[in-house]
């Protein structure tokens, strides 16, 4: 046989394997065995009016383990026509009772969603460790935020207040909040679970029901928060939960006419798209996007305690986070301190297995990220900046890139201007505060930032004057399901959590009667 017959036979096999791969009779839910031992069963359908279903088209796509580059399981992949399916079952339920529905009814099922995921808070944070590569100490953080921020959701259903508006005596207005409708959400990769709440718990509390898209990559957790859903006494049809391709789906839901909000949180880029998609139909959008953000420590800082927060606002979650602060600006008279402290505080985080006691920082999420991270300390190099610490792929086996610091970096660096979304971080001196305030917001971004001194003036005055959604004066990344977080600039329109976030999924009404004259 010749080499050319026996090579178009070898890629006809392969073709053949694929499509198997590719449409298969998967079954609605597999067990699966954590990396901790324990089994759990995984929904693999997608979860739309109370049902785990197959996808129309019955494609599935491979969930890979960051951490061993090793295959978890398969999952459905939805299409448009399950878009048109989700969307349907989501507007029937709202239609049917739910946006006029009892606030009591809400608060119940979503206290019982929380209650739900304290229960199975081992389980998930096992799940997110594993889908996602990051550590178990970041995943428990993460499902011990969803539990409160569900259950603080709970608590607004009685409190959407409206207002009674003088406007004298011959009339009686007032305006109502209503909710919108079908809401679109897509969520990203690197917080699957709280990301999942955080789009969830305002639109239901506000009398939406949602059509949600996890990330193809990370789809397992929200496939099994769906279930728990079902349990806490959600009716069928309120929440749907369809993973697929971000283009597809994401572009099915924006140009969809009975969606009629998107909620995103991504990349600026992908905002952009969004934006366009959804013009047509004049929905409304809220977009949490990317960051660059400063972290600035003053002379007058404790350091000890700086360079503690710094490394948690870089490394933490292997570094794939908004709102990383990875431009750290240091006083000139404490830089070559800090640079050293830091130095030893990064040599000391534990980076491996996710499941390992001690393990600070995981694995990144893909090699597409894995590999964009190494493209940036290539440049980084390139362009002259010096690594400190780290800049190197962590073994052979799993997305793990060493914590790393560069210094010497110049403001139009790459490194200092783009996001990188990994454990990268640069650091630069300043001398006065007018000068880091002018570096600070010297970006396109402005989604958070971080102050270290022990002068209350001085930490007042220059939060007041960077210009980003999110000040940490002292801490960092120190979220609380009351507090409201979200962008300037091209980080983002709208705020997730607090009483901020309910705005996003209601619209008001205002309503003026005539009042007759009393006849006495």
């Amino acid at each position: 046989m010749s080499q050319t017959i026996y090579l178009r036979n070898a890629a006809l096999r392969n073709i053949t394997k694929r499509t198997i791969r590719l449409y298969s009779n998967l079954p609605l839910s597999v067990p699966i065995t954590l990396p901790n031992g324990k089994i759990y069963e995984q929904p693999t359908g997608l979860f739309i009016n109370g049902n785990f279903v197959p996808s129309v088209n019955k494609k599935t796509t491979p969930v890979i383990d960051p951490s061993t580059e090793q295959m978890i399981t398969k999952v459905y992949k939805a299409d448009n026509d399950d878009v048109n399916i989700a969307v349907k079952a989501a507007k029937a339920a709202f239609d049917n009772n739910w946006s006029t529905s009892d606030p009591e009814l809400r608060a119940k099922v979503l206290f019982k969603l929380a209650d739900l995921i304290e229960q199975n808070s081992e389980t998930l944070a096992a799940i997110e460790s594993m889908d996602n590569g990051k550590s178990l100490l970041c995943s428990r953080g993460d499902v011990d935020l969803v539990s409160k921020y569900l259950r603080s959701c709970g608590g607004w259903a009685d409190k959407l207040y409206g207002n009674v508006i003088d406007t004298g005596k011959e009339h009686f207005a007032y305006s109502v909040k209503e909710p919108l409708g079908v809401c679109g959400q897509i969520i990203p990769w690197n917080f699957p679970l709280l990301m999942w709440s955080w789009k969830i718990g305002p639109a239901l509390v506000t009398g939406n029901t949602v059509v949600l898209k996890p990330a193809e990559t990370t789809p397992l957790s929200a496939l099994f928060a769906a279930q728990l859903c079902k349990e806490a006494g959600i009716p069928d049809g309120v929440v749907n939960i369809i993973p697929g391709s971000g283009r597809v789906i994401g572009e099915g839901l924006c140009k969809h006419p009975d969606v009629k909000k998107i909620a995103f949180t991504g990349s600026t880029a992908t905002g952009r798209t969004i934006m366009k998609n959804a013009a047509d139909t004049v929905k409304k959008v809220t977009l949490e996007l990317g960051g660059k953000s400063p972290n600035i420590v003053f002379a007058d800082a404790d350091l000890d305690k700086a360079v503690k927060n710094i490394a948690h606002g870089i490394f933490f979650n292997s570094g794939e986070v908004c709102c990383a602060g990875s431009r750290v600006y240091v006083q000139d008279s404490v830089y070559e301190e800090v640079l050293e402290k830091f130095q030893q505080y990064t040599a000391s985080l534990k980076v491996g297995n996710p499941f390992d006691k001690d393990t600070f920082q995981g694995a990144q999420t893909s090699q597409k990220q894995l590999e964009k991270i190494l493209g940036y300390v290539k440049k980084g190099e390139e362009e002259g900046a010096r690594v400190v610490i780290g800049g190197k792929r962590r073994g052979s086996k799993g997305y793990f890139v060493e914590p790393t610091i560069f210094a010497d970096v110049k403001e139009d660096m790459k490194i200092v201007k783009d996001e990188i979304f990994g454990p990268i971080v640069t650091v630069s001196k300043f001398s006065t505060v007018d000068d880091v305030v002018a570096k600070a917001n010297d970006s396109q971004y402005g989604l958070a930032a971080g102050i270290h001194t022990k002068d209350v003036n001085k930490a007042i005055n220059v939060s007041r004057r960077i210009k980003a959604g999110t000040i940490w004066i002292n801490t960092y990344n120190a979220f609380h399901q009351s507090v409201p977080f979200g962008g300037f600039g091209q980080s983002g329109i709208g705020r997730e959590m607090g009483s901020a976030a309910l705005d996003n999924y209601t619209q008001v009404k205002s309503i003026r009667m005539a009042l007759d004259n009393p006849k006495l």
